[in-house]
């Protein structure tokens, strides 16, 4: 991986502990009343540790993040293994306990293929194979084991900052067992965050698995809506318990079906628990991409795509909507520009779109 000038100054910040950095002012980025945040992901190109990608939240002037379990887990210890899962998650694995889908890959209980040619790649050997299964063996086993402890740390940490954890993205998987589920909802709570986020099940047993995990816990499973193809499942995933609630995608929403998402967030303002933010051109006149994962419009510069991202804001402070909205940053870095500077740039957006 290569880095540009500016990313290389971005990162010689980042280096900075934490600690050095709170006596600046803390960040706010509520504007009119609309809580704009982070999903970490978003800083997946640059080091991910937890006191790096807070400081990412600080030069970025950013109050709150949905923090991804890679960010959470390194900090707390975790063997995360390093290669095929990208962003500091596990490698995928297809029936192995721990495995999870972050953003931009298929739902659990869809296509997604363990060891086959996911994204073109080939598949793996039979020594790689083992090798991730003993590295998803070490995992389950640590977070078994692990004291909440060091992640309440991390809490303090980040508040003491002025940054809220609201959210926290771990997806529970049909072959997890109990005890890793509580293990999720464990670390949730220590870390202050008010649902887990998931992608829309496919699957109706893990549906209805995770929907009574919730509400057995009285703490929400969020579904992030990606390439579904409109609200096809979202009655059904919000009637599966008084727990289950949307990590609605507007812009994932509006690139695959080319229609505006403010009449569905409005429709389940008291269900969703945080929105996703980008901007995509919608599907072709043709229909290609419709439906699929992923399929519809390309990410663009926000201002650039066809999202109706400033009426999705201003609704948000319209009705008074307490949900936190969250920055992902998933457009190409242009030539000349890096990650933070791009953040920001959102950042501006949304203030712009509320003040």
């Amino acid at each position: 991986m290569t880095f540009t000038r500016r990313e290389l100054g971005r990162i010689a910040l980042a280096s900075i502990p934490a600690g050095q950095l709170l006596a600046a002012a803390k960040p706010n980025s509520i504007f009119g009343g609309v809580r704009i945040g982070v999903i970490t992901y978003s800083f997946r190109a640059l080091p991910g540790s937890a006191e790096q990608t807070l400081n990412y939240c600080l030069e970025c002037g950013i109050s709150g993040v949905e923090m991804m379990s890679n960010v959470a887990e390194s900090y707390a210890g975790a063997p995360l293994p390093a290669g095929r899962g990208g962003f500091g998650q596990p490698p995928a694995r297809a029936g192995v306990a721990g495995s999870q889908a972050g953003p931009g890959q298929p739902p659990p209980g869809g296509a997604a293929g363990g060891a086959q040619g996911r994204g073109g790649r080939a598949p793996l050997t039979p020594e790689q194979q083992e090798a991730q299964r003993k590295a998803a063996e070490a995992l389950r086993d640590w977070r078994l084991s692990v004291s909440m402890d060091k992640y309440k740390a991390l809490r303090k940490m980040y508040e003491n900052a002025g940054v809220q954890i609201y959210a926290f993205k771990l997806p529970p998987t049909m072959q997890m067992s109990d005890d890793e589920y509580s293990y999720i909802w464990n670390v949730a709570e220590a870390l202050g965050a008010d649902h887990v986020t998931m992608e829309l099940p496919t699957d109706d047993a893990l549906l209805k698995r995770v929907a009574d995990f919730a509400a057995r816990r009285k703490l929400r499973i969020a579904f992030h809506t990606h390439g579904q193809g409109g609200e096809s499942g979202f009655e059904r995933a919000l009637a599966a318990s008084k727990y289950t609630a949307l990590n609605f995608d507007v812009g994932h929403f509006y690139g695959v079906n080319g229609v505006s998402p403010v009449p569905v967030m409005v429709k389940y303002h008291d269900r969703i628990a945080s929105l996703h933010l980008k901007d995509r051109k919608g599907p072709s006149s043709s229909g290609e991409g419709r439906g699929g994962p992923g399929g519809g419009g390309p990410n663009m510069p926000w201002g650039q795509g066809e999202t109706p991202l400033v009426e999705v804001l201003q609704t948000m402070k319209k009705n008074k909507y307490r949900f936190w909205a969250s920055i992902e940053y998933e457009y190409q870095t242009p030539e000349g520009s890096d990650v933070l500077t791009e953040i920001k740039k959102c950042v501006e957006f949304c203030r712009k779109a509320l003040t």
